[in-house]
């Protein structure tokens, strides 16, 4: 390939990119303003703790194929863990009932006849409706797609979309639900197999990567915060990091970086404005032996508890309520309900609170209507990010998607200049 790519931010979009493009003999630099990679997808040590902790807690399932390629790529296919067969715990804090969801491998959803495998208080029937939301308009929130009542509603969907989509489904994007409901129930358990990376974010989705680039000579500039784009007719002529401006006349530049920063930095460019905060606790101690790796929480305020050999995690999305919530007393409330689910003493342990006040972009049909694609108006920048045009809600998935989509178009136009 003639030229090199500019690659403009390493979190999980950037380095899917800079991987691929690498990984086909491309010339790459990729510039990140922090000082480590990872975005909103990293690890790092927590001094109050005194361990390694993710900044958040990311669940993969395993028909994200875009995720595990990637992973396959960059040497980390076998650190992801979960149990061996598409299998869910619940607990419901206001009946003390507890269950183990339990989808079958094939695309015949027969686990939904059989009442020790689906949901208590539902019937096969109630599971038909999500066949609404495959079709559902663009305009249409999820609650005006499919009713948002009864057992199945309170103890499995809004559970599923609250976790996919980060926001209530009464705002949420119908068509975004039905993407998720496509890829996962609709493909079977094969793909709803649950995946954590047990040893940490950084060490499964961001270290190998680095290395990946290392040993394919990309260069990685920490602490390079780009400024301004200088344009010119319908090119980026240079990039302009505020010590140096690089001339980019004939190279290419992928932009992955959050929706503000592009938007400060593409004239014109329409990107979502309204954000979701996700809220994560991170509780030192040794899990009781037994304990599922990841466990949904009904009538309560956490609703995800994550099992690491070293702590347990928790994580609420859709969590703005919380944001100006005294620590400790957030931290009090959250580990009462953990001692609840897990039989530990009530005793609070050594803990850390991280509040992600932009996790993602809020996945309102208005706002997944301002998402936009992959191309711009200049034949050699191009958009990646969770928040660009994806299909899907901000996940790991669509972050490696966009990565991946902004690396193939780069490569076929400068094959066409070549």
């Amino acid at each position: 390939m003639p030229g090199s790519v500019h690659v403009v931010g390493a979190g999980l979009a950037g380095l899917a990119a800079a991987v691929r493009l690498a990984g086909r003999g491309a010339s790459v630099v990729v510039h990140e303003a922090a000082g480590a990679a990872g975005g909103r997808c990293r690890s790092y040590h927590d001094p109050l703790l005194d361990m390694v902790i993710d900044n958040g807690n990311h669940l993969l399932l395993s028909g994200n194929h875009a995720a595990l390629s990637y992973l396959e790529t960059i040497g980390a296919a076998g650190r992801l863990d979960g149990p061996a067969a598409a299998e869910f715990a619940f607990v419901d804090l206001a009946s003390g009932e507890r269950w183990t969801l339990r989808i079958n491998r094939g695309r015949v959803p027969w686990w939904i006849f059989d009442r020790n495998r689906r949901v208590p208080g539902t019937t096969a029937s109630d599971y038909l409706s999500f066949a609404r939301l495959l079709y559902a308009s663009g305009e249409k929130t999820v609650c005006e797609a499919v009713k948002c009542a009864g057992p199945l509603y309170e103890r499995l969907a809004r559970p599923f979309w609250l976790a996919a989509l980060n926001i209530e489904p009464k705002e949420g994007s119908a068509r975004l639900a039905g993407a998720i409901v496509r890829e996962t129930l609709v493909a079977g358990g094969k793909a709803c197999r649950p995946l954590i990376a047990r040893d940490g974010l950084g060490q499964v989705f961001i270290e190998p990567a680095l290395r990946f680039l290392g040993e394919h000579n990309v260069k990685v500039a920490f602490g390079h915060r780009l400024r301004a784009l200088d344009f010119d007719g319908d090119k980026v002529v240079s990039l302009d990091f505020g010590d140096e401006r690089l001339a980019a006349g004939a190279d290419a530049v992928i932009l992955a970086v959050p929706p503000i920063v592009a938007a400060d930095l593409v004239p014109d460019l329409k990107a979502p404005s309204e954000f979701r905060a996700i809220v994560n606790a991170h509780f030192r101690l040794d899990p009781p032996p037994g304990l599922a790796p990841i466990i949904g929480v009904v009538n309560g305020t956490i609703e995800w508890l994550f099992t690491f050999a070293d702590r347990l995690s928790i994580t609420i999305s859709a969590a703005d309520r919380l944001l100006d919530a005294p620590r400790e007393m957030l931290a009090q409330k959250l580990w009462q309900e953990v001692a609840t689910v897990t039989g530990l003493p009530t005793a609070l342990p050594p803990w850390q609170i991280v509040r992600e006040r932009r996790a993602t972009f809020a996945a309102t049909p208005r706002q997944n209507a301002k998402r936009p694609a992959a191309t711009t108006a200049w034949r050699n920048l191009w958009l990646a990010g969770d928040w660009t045009m994806t299909g899907l809600p901000a996940t790991i998935e669509g972050a490696i998607r966009s990565g991946n989509r902004a690396a193939d178009l780069v490569g076929r136009s400068m094959l066409e200049m070549s």
